[in-house]
């Protein structure tokens, strides 16, 4: 059972949505945590953030402004901690592609500087959030995590004899969260149109809770190498706009620089070290420096068939649009009405 009282945990990026609905879960679920550190670099968003979590109430809690492309400031604010959650990236693909070094800088050499940061202060365990993106990428913020996937996955073999464990966690569109599908619609909806980009686009779907529930599982049970992946439904976009706008025209627009039709999470390539955990599935490393053979005992692991592939437009869950208006009033606006 995970017990994070009396730990010391940092999340990089900790201002933006899942930063927020993690810190609220963890405050939550372990009072006596030790301490908390918010690590990002915009200070208006922490001082918002510090009007929801002061530290007048939450005595844990510290706000540490800092970017991780600052490799020493990054390992001063993790003097003392256990846990680092990686939450911080340049994560706008049309942003991206037309500002390609500073991507590369936050989310590649960031990546880097959470690992050395993480060697040479102690910690105990770091936890990376990627994305579907970084499943054979087509746009340069999906290469980026790739490369920052790779690094975590690799920073095992470089620990030597630390007690750490570095993995990853890899989901797609979180429901709700800023720069999304669904508030994008909720605000077009005053217009009276609704711009689709493809009508056959679909996309998987995760809320800020199972987000922040599979960090912890993470944290809880990887042995250090792992990206997890969560079973998930799916929903077509075109779903998405009848459940919000019903009334609303639907423009058809084209896809973006650098989209994709469909999300896919686990590539034909990666089935032959993927194993089906139940609620996840994990892609192990190639090379793990623990055994294969214990590990599958010990989770009751199942190798997925060969050429097995974990794709949005061909899922076996759905949802529909129906379904999407409930989970909006449940995750993204309790007043919402189509």
């Amino acid at each position: 059972m995970l017990d994070l009282n009396h730990k010391a945990v940092l999340i990089t990026g900790g201002t933006g949505s899942f930063g927020k609905k993690f810190v609220e879960t963890i405050l939550t679920k372990f009072p006596d945590i030790k301490r908390v550190v918010i690590y990002s670099r915009d200070e208006l968003k922490q001082f918002e953030m510090s009007q929801t979590f002061p530290h007048s109430k939450y005595k844990s809690i510290r706000y540490f402004i800092g970017d991780v492309r600052d490799g020493e400031r990054l390992k001063r604010a993790c003097e003392g901690i256990d846990i680092i959650i990686h939450a911080a990236a340049l994560k706008q693909v049309p942003a991206a592609e037309y500002n390609p070094m500073e991507c590369i800088k936050t989310n590649v050499m960031g990546a880097e500087n959470v690992i050395e940061a993480a060697l040479a202060c102690g910690v105990k365990n770091v936890v990376a959030l990627s994305t579907d993106k970084a499943a054979a990428p087509i746009n340069l913020y999906g290469a980026t995590k790739l490369c920052s996937d790779k690094l975590f996955i690799a920073a095992n073999n470089i620990k030597g004899s630390r007690d750490i464990k570095f993995s990853v966690v890899r989901y797609g569109n979180v429901m709700g969260s800023r720069g999304s599908v669904i508030p994008f619609f909720m605000e077009k909806k005053k217009t009276g149109i609704l711009p689709i980009t493809d009508e056959k686009m679909t996309r998987f779907n995760i809320s800020l809770e199972e987000g922040v529930n599979m960090v912890l599982h993470a944290i809880e049970h990887a042995w250090g190498g792992e990206v997890f992946v969560p079973k998930i439904p799916s929903y077509r976009i075109t779903d998405v706009a009848e459940a919000i706008g019903p009334n609303c025209k639907q423009e058809i627009v084209g896809i973006r620089p650098g989209e994709k039709i469909h999300e896919e999470m686990i590539t034909a390539s990666d089935s032959f070290t993927t194993v089906d955990l139940g609620r996840y599935y994990a892609i192990l490393p190639q090379v793990p420096n623990w055994s294969r053979e214990e590990f599958d005992k010990h989770f009751n692991a199942k190798a997925v068939p060969m050429g097995f592939q974990y794709n949005s437009g061909t899922n076996d869950e759905w949802i529909s649009a129906e379904q999407i208006r409930e989970l909006i009033v449940q995750y993204v606006d309790k007043d919402f009405k189509a």
